[in-house]
Formats: C-alpha cells, sequence, structure tokens
C-alpha cells in the first residue's frame, strides 16, 4: 500500500467560491491580527512549543513566519499589524532567549538554521525595515553555515543558501552572489555518488528523498543559483527519482515511511513541491494523483502545509504550473475550501486558532490565496521575498 488511508477523511462537498475564500482569508488574517500582543507576540500551539521557550520567534511555527505570512498576504487581506515592529521585537526575543527544543541534539551552528534560528527572522526583519545591520547578520550567518553537519532546509546549509540567493535577487550585491555561489559549492560537493545526501540530525544519520530534510529541497536550493552544474544534477535527480518510486495502479509515491503517510514533508506532495519541474511529467502526474485520490487529512494532521490538507494540496498546485490543466487547479481549489473549513472547526474546538506559518492557519490562508491567484509558488522554498 503507498500509503496509510486511516490518516486521511474524504474531501467536503462545498464548492469553491471566490467570495467565501476571500472572505475566509480574511478572517484568518483578522483573527491573527487580534491575537498578536506586542511583547509576547502570539500563543504557541502545543504541539509547536512542546519544549521550547515562549513565545516562539521563529520562521517555521514562530512569530516571523506569521509576519511572513500576514506581509505575503496583503494583496488579499492587509494586516492592520505594524508588521516590521512585530518581525523586530520577534528578532530581539530571540537573541533574549531561542527558541531550541530543550534537550533537542542541534546541528552545528544552529543559530544559522533558516527555519529554526536566527537567519529566517533576520530574513524577515530585513524585508520588512531594509535595516542594513540586518543584512550583515543574516550575511555572517550564512557564511558561518557553509559546512553545517546537516543538509537540510530546516538547520542546513540548503536553507541559508535559498537566503542568500533571495538576498542577491532582491538588493544585486555581489556579496550576496558570492556566498550562495559558495554555499551550492559545498552544498554540491556533499552530494553523495548515488545522488542523495547523509543526513546528520538528532544524533544519528538517515538519508532521505523527502522536502525538508532530504533531494527534493536540496536539489531546488541548488538550482536557485546559475550554474553549469545544475543540467547534470537536474537529469541525474529525474532519474534518482524513478528508480526510487513506489507504483501502484497508475499512482506514485516515494519514500519507505513505516508510518504510512503522505505529506508535504514525506511522501509525493513534498517531492512534487521541490521537484516538479524535474521529474518526468508522467510521474509527476501519477503523484498527484495519488495526492487527489487519499483525500484531504484528518483532524490528527490538520489543515497546514507542512503535514496537512494545504500542503498537500500544494501539490496540485504544482501539477497545474507543470502542465497548464486547469483540473489540477480545480482540484487544489477544493482542498483549499475543505483546508479552510478545518482551520475553523479546529479553531472553535480548541478556543483559538493555530499561529504559525507551517502548521497553523496563517500557512493555510497564503494556500487558499494561492489557489484564487493560480500561484503555485510555495512558500520560503519559492518565495522568500513575501510578495
Amino acid at each position: 500500500m503507498l500509503y496509510d488511508p486511516a490518516q486521511f477523511e474524504p474531501l467536503g462537498e462545498e464548492a469553491w467560491d471566490e467570495a467565501r475564500v476571500r472572505d475566509a482569508v480574511a478572517a484568518i488574517v483578522a483573527d491573527v491580527d487580534a491575537a498578536f500582543d506586542p511583547d509576547e507576540l502570539w500563543p504557541a500551539h502545543e504541539w509547536d512549543g512542546w519544549q521550547a521557550a515562549l513565545p516562539l520567534k521563529n520562521l517555521y511555527v514562530g512569530a516571523a513566519g506569521v509576519v511572513w505570512a500576514l506581509h505575503a498576504l496583503g494583496a488579499h487581506a492587509p494586516s492592520r499589524l505594524d508588521l516590521a515592529a512585530a518581525a523586530v521585537r520577534a528578532l530581539e526575543r530571540r537573541r533574549a532567549e531561542p527558541d531550541f527544543m530543550t534537550g533537542e541534539t542541534l546541528p552545528q551552528p544552529p543559530e544559522s538554521a533558516l527555519l529554526t534560528g536566527e537567519s529566517g527572522i533576520l530574513l524577515v526583519a530585513w524585508e520588512l525595515t531594509g535595516t542594513t545591520q540586518f543584512a550583515d547578520d543574516l550575511l555572517d550567518l550564512v557564511r558561518r553555515n557553509v559546512d553545517n553537519e546537516a543538509d537540510d532546509l530546516m538547520w542546513g546549509t540548503p536553507g541559508t543558501l535559498l537566503a542568500a540567493a533571495a538576498m542577491h535577487a532582491r538588493t544585486g550585491e555581489e556579496r550576496w552572489d558570492l556566498a550562495a555561489r559558495e554555499s551550492a559549492a559545498a552544498l554540491a560537493a556533499r552530494r553523495d555518488g548515488d545522488g542523495l545526501w547523509t543526513q546528520r540530525l538528532w544524533g544519528g544519520e538517515f538519508r532521505s528523498l523527502d522536502l525538508v530534510h532530504g533531494v527534493a529541497g536540496n536539489v531546488r536550493a541548488l538550482l536557485s543559483v546559475d550554474d553549469p552544474r545544475n543540467e547534470p544534477i537536474r537529469r541525474e535527480t529525474a532519474e534518482l527519482l524513478a528508480q526510487r518510486v513506489h507504483r501502484e495502479d497508475g499512482l506514485a509515491n516515494w519514500g519507505s515511511d513505516p508510518q504510512g503517510r503522505l505529506q508535504c514533508c514525506v511522501g509525493a506532495p513534498g517531492i512534487l513541491v521541490g521537484a516538479w519541474d524535474v521529474l518526468d511529467e508522467e510521474l509527476l502526474l501519477a503523484g498527484a494523483e495519488l495526492v487527489w485520490r487519499a483525500g484531504a487529512h484528518g483532524d490528527g494532521k490538520g489543515h497546514g502545509i507542512c503535514h496537512g490538507t494545504a500542503g498537500n494540496g500544494w501539490a496540485l498546485l504544482k501539477a497545474f504550473a507543470r502542465t497548464g490543466d486547469e483540473l489540477w487547479l480545480e482540484r487544489a481549489r477544493r482542498f483549499a475550501v475543505h483546508a479552510l473549513a478545518q482551520a475553523d472547526r479546529l479553531g472553535a474546538a480548541n478556543g483559538r486558532r493555530r499561529f504559525s506559518l507551517w502548521t497553523g492557519d496563517p500557512g493555510t490562508a497564503l494556500f487558499a490565496a494561492a489557489c484564487l491567484d493560480g500561484d503555485a509558488r510555495y512558500p520560503v522554498l519559492d518565495r522568500l521575498d513575501g510578495t
């Protein structure tokens, strides 16, 4: 079996209605605004803040990610908050007390991590303030992260490579191009002969095809820098994914997850998000069809873009981007309607919404907005400037 059907539920019957979706996005933004505290930022969900110093500040499940999402949603539902001040406050609170999980074995240097360290917060703070010192501090963290023992988007060189490439695109400054190329060269040099990377995380080693901690994300990061090695890497990655795929009845998944997970951080959805323009098109569509037939995640996983309904729906947006076939946009929109309803239902049950980019309501609102626009760019991986 390619995945565990017990983790999923049928998509709801509610049809896509643009006006209702816009209202739902605006309602999420209004609730996120209302929950903000100028000093304590946003309250954390129990899972997001487990054994971490509160408030959460990072890009993954903390205030920087919420600010980034509100900034990116501005064209659809402008926030009433001073987002620049909120980003700076998140940085101040992070420097006073980092929000790493207590007892976690951290890859070195942990402070450089894009998603869970200071780099992501600095990137958001610079985007909203233009403060030169923030850019200088970010560049220092990028350079220090070139030899990080974790080769993944969350902690390692791939994440800060994306940051350097984004800063070069935004500023045109040569120092960012040099930093991005230095990171890309180091990352490419650590690629194993079979096209994978050896991850050194959580006190162990593993190799993965997946988006956050494996091939799909690392290759996407490498492709952010124009380099002659990119075409061989694209070709070799396509061959690798064709060799490692699991096929069944015209459907496709990747990996050998013992829990049978099918989500953006593990399995086909993330492979499609990261390698949508690298994969053979027939394989891309086989993976997208699996996502569609599986349906929505149940409330145990929820609606977010990391391991929930919206994240799986983003894989369908990538199928639309690759093929131009409106069927995939229509299917993604069905996922968006379901994810928005899940967000409302879970928020009501918990007494408040979930305030994080990857696991909460802001990320789900971003997915719904992407479906409004037909914009397949996945947050941070494909767009780091929030526009």
